[in-house]
């Protein structure tokens, strides 16, 4: 299980000097490339903004992972912070995302695989998710991409 403090602290770590197509382009190859190398079923999707600059549907996906993506781009859009921490503040407060954000949960899902891309000085520019696996393995290769990426 990773604390709410861990994930606060990913989140103020995994930050951008910049954002570009390029750059969303390059991150999405190399989300792709642990999938296959792990063989996972995951979707994979990166925006900027409203624009879609990446996506991909590994074999083994379906039209759900992509219902599962959009639902939680809106969360992290609407609380400017990943999927996985906003559900992680709701269950340490005793409840769920679903029971108290009185938000639709047929649009809403604060589990894990969206992040948020932000760029320093700038703020939440985008979005970078996964949906295939469990949520908190969706959220892990999210932030392993995110690590590497930046990294390098």
């Amino acid at each position: 299980m990773t604390t709410t403090a861990e994930l606060v602290e990913q989140e103020s770590r995994l930050q951008f000097a910049r954002f570009s197509n390029e750059d969303a382009w390059r991150l999405g190859c190399l989300l792709v490339d642990m999938a296959r190398e792990r063989e996972l079923p995951v979707t994979i999707d990166i925006r900027r903004g409203d624009q879609q600059l990446f996506h991909c549907a590994m074999p083994g996906t379906c039209a759900d992972n992509d219902a599962w993506i959009e639902r939680k781009i809106r969360v992290v859009r609407r609380y400017g912070a990943s999927s996985y921490l906003v559900g992680q503040r709701f269950r340490e407060q005793g409840s769920s995302f679903e029971e108290k954000s009185r938000l639709d949960p047929d649009r809403y899902a604060a589990h894990g695989g969206a992040f948020p891309v932000v760029v320093v000085d700038a703020g939440l520019v985008g979005t970078v998710a996964v949906s295939g696996l469990r949520q908190l393995a969706d959220h892990k290769l999210v932030v392993e991409a995110l690590e590497k990426f930046l990294e390098g």
